[in-house]
């Protein structure tokens, strides 16, 4: 199936890939295999990188600032453009590489994740020209004003369930406000990050602004935030680790941008479209194989419906094409490793063990010719919101399911945990759908449909799913600016 591989994609995939610090290719004596989820096996090397890579990373990108900043918004912009032209003409490749190091489906990776990460870098790039980078305020007998100018080197811990989209996300912003950037992909997904870093050298993006180094977060992510030129740090993973990172930047201390993991809610009314309800949850569970953090997997259904949604919505998931990444007719492909196979799994034995009742049998499955791929079915069930399954996050292609009676019931399951990340509300009542989603205890509420995403529109978490200044808006923009107050006394 590698054989549809573009030559710049295979060329890419066939030499060791070296880590990239100022501007240069830079080898290692230790190296990372890349694993294709679809079938176990090795698809490339990098090179695996210490503290002593992420302090040369740090000090370019710091070095790299003191130009960079000083440059107008219009041409960071300009760098920027032309970046996002160059990823668009190399569309196919970013997704074949997105595919084979997710696992993902590459009419997904193709079709959304690809444009919609270079429509960030053209989003910010237009912000950076139009934003307001001074305020004056009304004082008596002062001139005084709040300049907003960027921090620095600023550090970026990525997970593998997004890479392209998450670099994209998290620091085009920070270059467009005129920061710099050492960032560390996970270590299984980091091919991506890496091509991204091959396009900037290509278009004349200057030395040491984008610096990438692959490796463990003892060996690379603990350095990164401990060093004292890292002015800001941005994490995106499990609401563990981040409390761990926040404990560190704290004791430096800097600003730290938390994007932490969800257990979304959908509430589903008895009056809603069912068809579109089941449509919009079906597709959320399934899409990158349910390892999307803002999914809803706890699914709260009206009980004068609860029948029809169940055989509605598991005649869909049975009907889910699942296969290889690169194979154009999947519609859902592996989870991402054996480690995340074998967790998803677990929860299904630990739900059915507290109780729970499995409605759609799904669970480890395997494709014909890909039997070494880390491939699970989805799997639904249903049972007391006591339920483990119900309570934790689980980051794979499922879901649970209560019955309720009446809306309040409904927004008390919804916000009887710690996270608040991302819920939704299916209704044909539209002041209804409002009334609850502003009720719902989370960064995002939406109506009549999940995952809704828009350049300009915030998007962001609270209490155990994070904290800062979100993706995909100004304020996102705005986060990467730090307030510097100038004043002159006038008598």
């Amino acid at each position: 199936m590698f054989d549809s591989l573009t030559t710049q994609a295979r060329d890419f995939l066939n030499q060791p890939i070296p880590q990239f610090i100022n501007g240069e290719w830079r080898e290692s004596d230790e190296t990372i295999d890349v694993i294709d989820p679809s079938s176990g096996s090795k698809v490339a090397t990098v090179a695996k990188g210490n503290q002593n890579d992420i302090n040369l990373a740090i000090e370019a990108a710091d070095e790299a600032f003191k130009t960079w900043s000083k440059l107008t918004p219009q041409k960071r912009a300009d760098y920027l453009q032309k970046l996002a032209d160059k990823m668009e003409e190399n569309t196919k490749t970013l997704a074949q590489l997105e595919a084979i190091d997710v696992g993902k489906a590459f009419v997904n990776a193709e079709g959304f994740d690809i444009p919609f990460g270079i429509e960030c870098a053209r989003y910010y790039a237009d912000f950076a020209t139009k934003a307001v980078y001074d305020k004056q305020l009304d004082l008596t007998d002062i001139e005084a004003r709040v300049h907003k100018t960027p921090y620095g080197a600023c550090g970026f811990i990525f997970p593998w369930n997004f890479p392209f989209d998450l670099f994209m996300w998290n620091v085009m912003p920070a270059l467009a406000a005129g920061n710099t950037a050492v960032i560390k992909p996970a270590e299984l997904t980091p091919l991506t990050t890496l091509y991204v870093c091959k396009l900037a050298k290509e278009v004349g993006i200057p030395d040491g602004v984008i610096n990438v180094v692959v490796g463990t977060g003892k060996s690379v992510g603990i350095p990164l935030i401990e060093h004292p030129k890292t002015r800001r740090l941005s994490f995106t993973g499990s609401p563990q680790v981040g409390k761990q990172i926040a404990s560190m930047c704290g004791q430096r201390p800097i600003p730290c941008k938390l994007e932490l993991g969800g257990k979304g809610a959908a509430v589903v009314f008895d009056d809603a479209d069912i068809d579109n309800a089941v449509t919009q949850l079906a597709g959320a569970i399934t899409l990158n194989s349910g390892q999307v953090c803002c999914t809803a997997t706890r699914w709260l259904i009206h009980e004068n419906i609860y029948d029809i949604f169940v055989e509605k919505v598991t005649e869909t998931l049975r009907n889910t094409v699942i296969g290889p990444g690169m194979d154009p007719n999947t519609e859902m492909g592996p989870v991402v490793s054996q480690t995340q196979q074998d967790t998803i799994l677990g929860y299904l034995d630990k739900g059915l063990k507290e109780g729970a009742t499995q409605i759609l049998e799904g669970g480890k499955i395997s494709i014909k010719d890909h039997d070494g791929g880390y491939y699970v079915a989805p799997y639904l069930l249903e049972g007391l919101p006591q339920n483990i399954c119900f309570r934790e996050e689980i980051f794979g292609p499922t879901a649970f399911l209560v019955k309720f009676k009446d809306e309040a019931e409904a927004i008390e399951l919804v916000n009887c945990l710690e996270y608040g990340l991302a819920n939704s509300v299916f209704s044909s009542d539209l002041t209804r759908c409002n009334r609850v989603a502003e009720q719902m205890v989370a960064g995002n509420s939406w109506i009549n449909a999940h995952n809704v995403f828009a350049y300009g529109l915030p998007y962001s978490g609270i209490n155990l799913s994070g904290v800062g200044g979100g993706v995909n808006s100004p304020e996102t923009f705005y986060d990467y600016l730090r307030d510097l107050t100038i004043a002159r006394p006038l008598a």
